[in-house]
């Protein structure tokens, strides 16, 4: 990155929440540099984080550009225990590992590592997350603090380089074993993990029925 692009991502919270429309915040700030963004397109900051990024890029000050969202008290995601099925799909989506949580057990949000990202949502397949208002009255840089978009930027480092340390021993295993062979245990896996999510669903459902007749 150059040491505009460092300059801005310094200015960004950290949240990785991709509502700029980039994968993460080094993205978004990659492209402000280089002219391929515009500087209102971090919700999370809000009008204090457009004028951070104003100052730095020499653009006149703008309101939010409302397609990426506009500017609110900061959220936290929450778990219901009721309905959590374990299925760990939240775990890879959460980009600062604020979720806790085994296969087949009910996960939890570690409250001081949520950024408020809401990537968590679209990948749980019984919807049992909901966000909820963590900084009523206060937005932007308002609701958050440098200290916290340092941890949350460490914290998304930890998150890429364990990513990446699996995706890597996959790939080591599937160069030691044939083509037919990598494709049959890749099939096997996904049929398991079907099986798992459609029995933890059933049971989901059973309890849900149970309560209801209670």
């Amino acid at each position: 990155m150059t040491r505009l692009a460092d300059l801005l991502l310094d200015a960004l919270p950290q949240t990785q929440c991709t509502r700029c429309g980039y994968p993460d915040c080094a993205g978004y700030a990659q492209a402000l540099a280089q002219g391929e963004a515009e500087i209102d397109q971090c919700p999370p900051g809000g009008r204090e984080g457009v004028a951070r990024l104003a100052a730095l890029t020499g653009h006149a000050v703008r309101p939010l550009n409302p397609a990426f969202g506009g500017e609110a008290p900061r959220r936290l995601a929450v778990i219901d225990e009721a309905w959590c099925i374990g299925c760990t799909q939240c775990l890879d989506a959460c980009p600062t590992d604020a979720i806790l949580g085994i296969n087949k057990r009910m996960h939890t949000v570690i409250e001081a590592h949520c950024t408020g990202c809401e990537l968590c949502l679209p990948v749980c397949p019984v919807d049992c997350i909901a966000m909820e208002e963590a900084t009523p009255g206060r937005t932007g840089w308002q609701a958050w603090s440098a200290e916290q978009a340092g941890a949350a930027r460490a914290r998304y480092a930890l998150h890429r380089a364990r990513l990446g340390s699996r995706e890597h021993r996959a790939q080591d295993a599937d160069d030691a074993g044939t083509g037919d062979e990598a494709a049959a245990a890749a099939a096997q896996q996904a049929a398991r993990k079907r099986s798992v999510v459609e029995a933890a669903l059933a049971r989901a459902r059973a309890a849900a029925q149970a309560r209801e007749r209670a």
